[in-house]
């Protein structure tokens, strides 16, 4: 064969490979749903909340925003049909992540975060927001999920007033869980007192570290909580049946995990979500366990401080209490430039996890106190997508 023929020949043969790879990615992008509207995150536009005419469907669009366990967003809302200022939230029972949270302990903190933001919300549009927490009462323990249904964890009674500007208010709008690494910056003195010093309750505690003695024992409790959880398979599998591998099923159920939290963006993110859709097997069994456990360890190498949020008691209203303290916590952070994740495996009450819950109780509640939430903080390297939300008329409830 000449020269000139295998040259050809070469030619055909890359033309060929080529024209095959910009077909495998084209496919990937259209399996990913790259031409998709991604209507998950209208609830995330400042505007979204403008859309609706009553004061309380308004601020719940606030409140979906807000940090939840599992981006589960568990939450339900009855609107008071004789006081147009009054609203309740529920707990979803449907939405409990009963594998790692057993005892709904994570599910009250997330109805927390929600408060937290709807009464930001309401000083922003000019609403002072009354909240009575449990007002028909304590659930019925032994019947959890059915007590959920039937006694609300707070009323919400609305006064219309003066709006006044709330210096945290434009950072509900950005993402509260950052899983990347942190910048080595340590906190000044002054920005841990500004952090430390937005709990007034005298029922809990908020601590930061960030000095080597601290830093080396929480490090190794969030990787061991992180190993046992790994090594679960119901807990594992519980995580993975919400996962959302591209935009058709984002748009379909609109919570749960996805790429994005591991923030990855761009057309990174439609390679990954093409992938994950032709070959599930790479986010589940093995492969899931084997990224969590790196993933925890690039946060872990990566965190200049901690916090700790910790109760007196552990009933349900300091548990609530707990999540209200932790979304003023975010939003506070943002403000100084700071973000976080929270890094509560080892706080999660199954049976695996026993032997490392014990025992960071023991070294930093060791006075009876309840360790609510474990969070690692620092100076982004970079920025994060924003996760999936549900439109704010799927939690309203129509008696």
């Amino acid at each position: 064969m000449s020269k000139r023929k295998v040259k050809k020949t070469m030619t055909i043969i890359f033309s060929c490979v080529g024209a095959l790879l910009i077909i495998a990615f084209v496919s990937l992008f259209i399996i990913s749903g790259i031409f998709k509207q991604p209507k998950y995150l209208e609830p995330w536009q400042k505007n979204y909340s403008q859309k609706f005419d009553d004061p309380r469907i308004r601020l719940v669009a606030h409140g979906l925003l807000s940090a939840n366990g599992h981006n589960m967003q568990p939450w339900k809302i009855r609107l008071d049909r004789k006081n147009p200022m009054v609203f309740y939230l529920y707990a979803d029972s449907e939405r409990l992540t009963s594998e790692v949270d057993p005892f709904a302990r994570q599910m009250m903190a997330t109805q927390g975060t929600f408060l937290e933001y709807v009464k930001i919300a309401g000083d922003e549009l000019g609403y002072q927001t009354a909240i009575e927490l449990f007002p028909e009462g304590d659930y019925n323990e032994q019947n959890l999920s059915e007590s959920m249904k039937t006694k609300p964890v707070a009323k919400i009674t609305l006064t219309k007033t003066n709006p006044k500007s709330s210096p945290l208010y434009d950072f509900m709008f950005l993402p509260d869980t950052n899983r990347a690494a942190y910048q080595p910056t340590k906190l000044t003195s002054e920005q841990i007192n500004q952090l430390e010093n937005i709990n007034v309750d005298a029922g809990l505690s908020m601590k930061i570290f960030q000095d080597k003695e601290n830093m080396n024992k929480l490090n190794g409790y969030a990787m061991q909580g992180a190993n046992i959880e790994a090594g679960v398979s119901h807990v594992m599998k519980e995580s993975e049946i919400i996962f959302r591998a591209n935009e058709y099923q984002k748009n379909k159920y609109r919570y749960g995990f996805s790429v994005e939290g591991q923030g990855t963006s761009g057309i990174m993110r439609h390679l990954m979500q093409g992938l994950v859709t032709l070959f599930p097997s790479m986010n589940s069994g093995k492969a899931a366990s084997d990224m969590f456990i790196q993933s925890t360890r690039t946060s872990v190498d990566s965190t200049p401080a901690y916090a700790l949020i910790i109760t007196k008691d552990n009933d349900r209203s300091s548990q609530v209490k707990s999540g209200m303290i932790y979304s003023k916590l975010i939003l506070t952070a943002h403000r100084l430039g700071f973000v976080m994740q929270p890094l509560s495996q080892v706080l999660e009450e199954y049976p695996e996890m026993k032997e490392p819950y014990s025992s960071i109780h023991r070294d930093y509640a060791s006075d009876g106190g309840t360790i609510q939430m474990l969070v690692r903080l620092g100076k982004p390297i970079k920025e994060v997508p924003q996760s999936m939300r549900r439109d704010v008329m799927d939690l309203i409830v129509m008696d």
